[in-house]
């Protein structure tokens, strides 16, 4: 056999294992997206009881400031909700002057509880004056602090359920964070509609058990070693039907003061598997970038957040980003 032939041979082999590997790659893929999209079936769990609920039910707490009418107007393909400090207005303004500027399918709603003594009367006369201002201030009466983000979060799900059942998604989104809402809409638009949940998924999550650590939690509080899958709090999106389901599945999971590791026990409750966002182009990144980034137009045109932007860095990337971001291949 000549040397000619036996290259051709070795180049065909060479072919034909690299579409094998191709193959075998996106069916994992596949799987691995069918996997995470899988309701599972779950034991039902007992409920907490009525004293230990309390803390978590919107029966608890009444409205300073409510939008009832914020999706009456249409149907909104999506809602972000931003859980903000009351005295934190310069990030609000920012948030409205960039991605939360209202838009044909998306609206932006604040929602915070009651400050301090010793601020309420001076914060909650200008709350006033901005809810009257912009309609998109949502304010209830327990406190506003790091430990009662849990109880925010459930506010926000109940609120949802209630006031907005009719939008098609909704995104939890803290307040310091740049969102890509052009590619985050497009990408919702090929997503599913139900039991769905996505962002940057921590699957290796443990209880911290330092009492000096900031996330400090006792065995007695949350006996287990491990949490079940969650997506960071810096921002996730659903399906506008887990608002529902999650305020639901708070009534059996015992309150902790880490607001995505609880939000993770109730899809436990339910079943639901949070969804990991990644882009295949560049291999394997994150689209929900938790870490702070050097801003890129091009590279943060490819990712839905970017985190860790103060007011008046959102406003200046936000008007070079607005503007040429459609330059930039995706």
């Amino acid at each position: 056999m000549r040397v000619g032939d036996l290259w051709a041979m070795w180049v065909c082999f060479f072919r034909s294992l690299v579409k094998l590997l191709t193959l075998t790659i996106l069916v994992a893929i596949v799987l691995s997206a069918l996997r995470n999209a899988t309701v599972k079936e779950v034991t039902k769990p007992s409920p907490l009881p009525a004293e230990e609920y309390r803390l978590l039910s919107p029966e608890t707490y009444s409205y300073i400031f409510n939008q009832p009418d914020a999706c009456k107007k249409g149907s909104p393909f999506l809602v972000f909700m931003v859980p903000v400090a009351p005295l934190d207005s310069s990030a609000r303004d920012a948030i409205r002057e960039t991605w939360g500027a209202a838009g044909q399918s998306t609206i932006t709603l604040f929602y915070m509880g009651v400050p301090k003594e010793g601020q309420v009367k001076s914060i909650q006369d200008k709350l006033e004056e901005e809810s009257n201002n912009y309609s998109d201030v949502i304010q209830m009466n327990f406190l506003d602090s790091y430990e009662n983000l849990t109880i925010k979060s459930m506010m926000i799900m109940n609120w949802l359920a209630t006031y907005c059942p009719n939008a098609t998604y909704a995104m939890k989104v803290d307040a310091d964070i740049f969102v890509n809402v052009f590619f985050l809409v497009r990408l919702l638009s090929s997503s599913p509609r139900n039991n769905y949940i996505a962002g940057s998924v921590i699957s290796d999550g443990k209880p911290r058990r330092d009492r000096n650590s900031k996330w400090h939690l006792s065995k007695h509080l949350y006996p287990e070693d491990n949490f079940p899958s969650y997506v960071s709090g810096a921002g996730y999106v659903f399906s506008i039907d887990m608002a529902a389901k999650v305020s639901w599945a708070s009534r059996f999971v015992r309150r902790i003061p880490i607001e995505d590791a609880y939000v993770g026990l109730c899809l436990h409750v339910l079943g639901v598997q949070p969804v990991p966002s990644r882009s295949w182009l560049v291999f394997g990144r994150n689209l929900f970038e938790i870490r702070n980034l050097d801003y890129d137009r091009c590279t943060f045109a490819r990712l839905v957040l970017v985190n860790g932007f103060q007011p008046s860095r959102l406003r200046q990337v936000w008007k070079d980003f607005s503007q040429g971001y459609k330059s930039c291949r995706i």
